[in-house]
């Protein structure tokens, strides 16, 4: 995922796939690539949108279930932040795509910039969610 405003800010955001089970860990890292701007802190989020309805009386709703504070105070160029967020505390549930063309469950990875002057800039990725099977192995 790359996060960007032209001639100010350049950052990459490398993880390692975009497919987790619930009880996952997200690994990655945050490279800045080019910074012109004060970045006062950084933030990843997990959301959850679901949607319910169809057509013009469709209902969406987003909670945001995680944040989680990568970074504070300003960056420089070259500098790298490494990511590691355990899933287990957060109630998840898998992924849902248009159940019937009536509902549907989304993940989204929300990286979130704050400057100096408090101008939030945020990039979102989604991620698929899913659950294992439990089920003991007979020996």
């Amino acid at each position: 995922m790359e996060v960007g405003i032209e001639d100010c800010l350049h950052i990459e955001f490398e993880y390692s796939k975009s497919k987790y089970h619930l009880k996952d860990v997200i690994v990655g890292k945050i490279y800045f690539l080019l910074v012109r701007i004060k970045i006062k802190n950084m933030e990843l989020e997990i959301r959850r949108r679901e949607s319910t309805g169809s057509g013009p009386n469709t209902y969406v709703e987003t909670e945001t279930l995680a944040k989680f504070e990568l970074m504070d105070g300003a960056p420089v160029r070259g500098e790298s932040i490494p990511v590691r967020l355990f899933l287990t505390p957060y109630e998840l549930t898998p992924t849902y795509r248009n159940i019937n063309n009536k509902f549907s469950v989304k993940y989204y990875l929300n990286l979130v910039l704050v400057d100096e002057e408090d101008r939030r800039y945020f990039k979102q990725q989604e991620i698929n969610m899913f659950r294992l099977d439990e089920t003991p192995q007979p020996s």
